[in-house]
């Protein structure tokens, strides 16, 4: 756009010579008010959103002219000829006097918007940073389409939130630019697939998950085998359990088998006088205790250290039980 003072020199010239080639009746109507007419700055102009700018306005009657837009959504103009351009699209901006007017068409360019990336992908918990620029430097906001799967901040910074599909637009002035954004599902893995364990014993599960998020841990048997929340189990009888450890729905499994221990009793036949005591011993592959007990205790009695007492003349069964493995001893008691 042309400077004032080019612009008031091309005004004083445009007069000047109006007045040297026109003949005195010309020039006495020109000097009349009769003849009325408004000159402008200029006729036509480009301008981007957000812009601001002055057209200029000449009267013969040396008064201001009023200002009017046919579009002010586009562009609207102040009482003093001050332009802004507000959208995309085209205006007129008309300056009018008693008699006379003349326009200048506004065309406002529609803001371009640049996103650094079309597509995307990350996995739950990770960042990304986008950027975007507009062609004239209007600011960015941005936008998830579902915040579910990710989020974006006022700086184009994405967070995953679970796995997905999500558009994070950049917009400016009606404008935009988008980045279809994929959440990936995590992958798994376990460092067992399967372990053995007797009653009582522990095993702790480690799982490597790519999006590094902890996994839930779950079992399939409590009856047979407890998994905590770090990944670590528990045997409670023998049996076969399943335990899963599952990231955004994405499992992966370990089977426990919890053994029946082997119990072997020192001595199997054992013969006592009335009254006297002695202690068997169990050898239990568990190393858990056994439960002791007898199959006549009037006759035989034991205690939970295995120690028996002959009460009375007959024949007696001393058993070790230990989670569902049952060892016997044969007691014959004399007077």
């Amino acid at each position: 756009m042309p400077h004032t003072k080019k612009i008031f020199l091309s005004i004083l010239l445009c007069i000047t010579l109006i007045s040297l080639s026109a003949p005195s009746q010309t020039v006495s109507a020109l000097s009349s008010s009769s003849f009325t007419f408004i000159i402008l700055s200029q006729y036509k102009a480009v301008a981007d959103i957000g812009d601001e700018t002055y057209i200029l306005a000449v009267t013969s009657n040396g008064k201001p002219a009023t200002w009017k837009s046919n579009n002010s959504t586009v562009a609207s103009v102040n009482t003093y000829g001050k332009v802004t351009a507000k959208k995309a699209g085209t205006a007129l901006i008309t300056a009018k006097i008693r008699n006379a007017e003349a326009s200048c068409q506004i065309t406002v360019n529609k803001t371009n918007v640049v996103i650094s990336s079309a597509s995307a992908s990350m996995e739950r918990g990770e960042t990304l940073k986008l950027s975007a620029t507009t062609s004239n430097g209007s600011i960015i906001t941005w936008k998830s389409s579902k915040r579910s799967i990710a989020t974006v901040d006022e700086y184009g910074t994405v967070t995953g939130i679970k796995p997905g599909e999500t558009t994070i637009t950049a917009n400016a002035d009606g404008s935009s630019k988008a980045c279809k954004l994929i959440v990936k599902s995590p992958t798994i893995q376990l460092n067992k697939i399967t372990v053995k364990l007797y009653r009582n014993q522990t095993v702790k599960l480690s799982a490597t998950v790519s999006s590094n998020v902890n996994p839930t841990w779950k079992t399939n048997k409590k009856s047979v085998a407890v998994v905590d929340e770090t990944g670590t189990i528990t045997a409670q009888k023998n049996g076969t359990a399943t335990i899963t450890a599952t990231v955004d729905g994405v499992s992966k499994t370990c089977e426990v088998i919890v053994l029946k221990p082997d119990i072997t009793l020192s001595p199997k036949e054992l013969s006592l006088k009335e009254g006297t005591s002695t202690t068997l011993t169990a050898s239990v592959s568990s190393n858990n205790s056994p439960v002791w007990s007898s199959s006549n205790s009037n006759v035989v009695s034991v205690n939970s250290e295995g120690l028996i007492t002959a009460l009375q003349k007959g024949t007696a069964y001393i058993y070790a039980l230990e989670d569902g493995t049952k060892a016997r001893c044969t007691i014959q008691v004399t007077e």
